[in-house]
Parts: C-alpha cells; sequence; structure tokens
C-alpha cells in the first residue's frame, strides 16, 4: 500500500506538471493542483490503469478455478481436487469458521464467491469513471480544436475510448501468461509465487 500510495502521489504530480507544460504551449490559462485532481486528465489515466488490473486478477482468480497448468506454480494440480475445493457446508458446525459459513444459505452462497464478486464490481466502477473521466478530456479536446461535444455514453461506443482499454488490457493478459508459464521452470527462493527450487519441473502448485 505504501508503494501504491508513494505512486499514486507521483502520478498526481508528474500528471500536474505535464498538464500545466501542455497548458502553456497550447497558451491555455494553467490549473490548480486541486483543479488538476477532478479533471478528466487525471481520473482517467488513473481508472484506465485500475480498470485493467481489477479485470485481470477478477479473470486470475475465477479461471484458475477451472483451468490447469501443469508444471506452474499458479495453477491447482492437475489430478484430484484440493482443499480450496472443499464444500464448505461440512464446516458449519466448527466454531472457528467465519461467521458466513456457519450461516450457511444466501449468506454463504455470495461469500463463497465473494472475492470475484468484488474484483469484478471494481473493474466495473473503474471502467465507469474511466468513462466519465475520459469523455471530459475527449470533449476538452474537442472544444480545442473546435470539434462537437459527445456524452460519456457516445464517448464509450469511440474508438479512443477502446484504444485506452485495449492497451491496458493486452498488457495485463501478457503480464500473467508470463508469470503462469514461467514458474513452471523459474524459481525464487522464499516466494509463495515459486515452486521449491529444487522442485522438478513438472510438478504443479507450490507444495
Amino acid at each position: 500500500m505504501l508503494l501504491f500510495l508513494g505512486s499514486l502521489i507521483g502520478q498526481a504530480l508528474t500528471g500536474f506538471h505535464v498538464a500545466n507544460e501542455q497548458a502553456r504551449i497550447h497558451h491555455d490559462t494553467p490549473v490548480a493542483f486541486g483543479q488538476y485532481l477532478l479533471g478528466g486528465d487525471f481520473i482517467e489515466a488513473v481508472f484506465e490503469n485500475w480498470e485493467s488490473e481489477f479485470l485481470q486478477i477478477a479473470l486470475f482468480v475465477v479461471l484458475t478455478k477451472f483451468l490447469r497448468q501443469r508444471g506452474s506454480s499458479e495453477s491447482k494440480s492437475t489430478a484430484g481436487p484440493e482443499k480450496v475445493d472443499e464444500d464448505p457446508n461440512e464446516k458449519r458446525g466448527d466454531p472457528a469458521a467465519p461467521w458466513p459459513v456457519r450461516q450457511g444459505g444466501i449468506v454463504l452462497v455470495i461469500y463463497q464467491r465473494s472475492l470475484s464478486l468484488v474484483l469484478l464490481i471494481l473493474f466495473v466502477l473503474s471502467f465507469v469513471l474511466h468513462a466519465v473521466g475520459g469523455v471530459s478530456k475527449y470533449n476538452e479536446e474537442q472544444l480545442r480544436h473546435g470539434g462537437e461535444t459527445v456524452t460519456t455514453l457516445a464517448y464509450v461506443t469511440t474508438a479512443q475510448f477502446w484504444f485506452e482499454s485495449f492497451q491496458n488490457w493486452q498488457s495485463e493478459f501478457f503480464s500473467i501468461a508470463c508469470l503462469v508459464l514461467l514458474s513452471i521452470v523459474l524459481r525464487e527462493r522464499g516466494s509463495p509465487q515459486s515452486k521449491p527450487v529444487a522442485a522438478p519441473h513438472s510438478q504443479t502448485g507450490g507444495s
């Protein structure tokens, strides 16, 4: 979280500098820092990236329930169920189990999918805020060059919006693919993302 906050502050400060440098070049009025943080430039840049991150990790969580990669530390075993596949209803009488497990019913149904649900909700929220910030930035450019402004819904149908999304999505999916495949043969001693250093390449998982 400290690395995240440091990076976000760094993005805000450098983005503010870039925005005012562009304003100077175009003979526009410089903006105050608070105004920049609430403007389309900053909002679009932040949530465009968050959108791809939440989509990436949500799909990773969901797809690794069903898909396997032999030899990868990021995959479940290719043979037989694992502890994460256990039916939580069998633990309803365990006093150490989380409250939703002991409660059962619809509460448990939601809880046992809560990680992917929250990640997907965060993706949708980031997607919407990307569109809101992006349309503000897009309309500013349109007005600057004598073009027509568009609504948020219309902006989502533009090539500009999807270019911004796809350029981030492709990098996220590629990085996950690299992690899954490289963990077959490469090791990092002490990391839970790695198999034991002496484990055979064919071994799936980190145990």
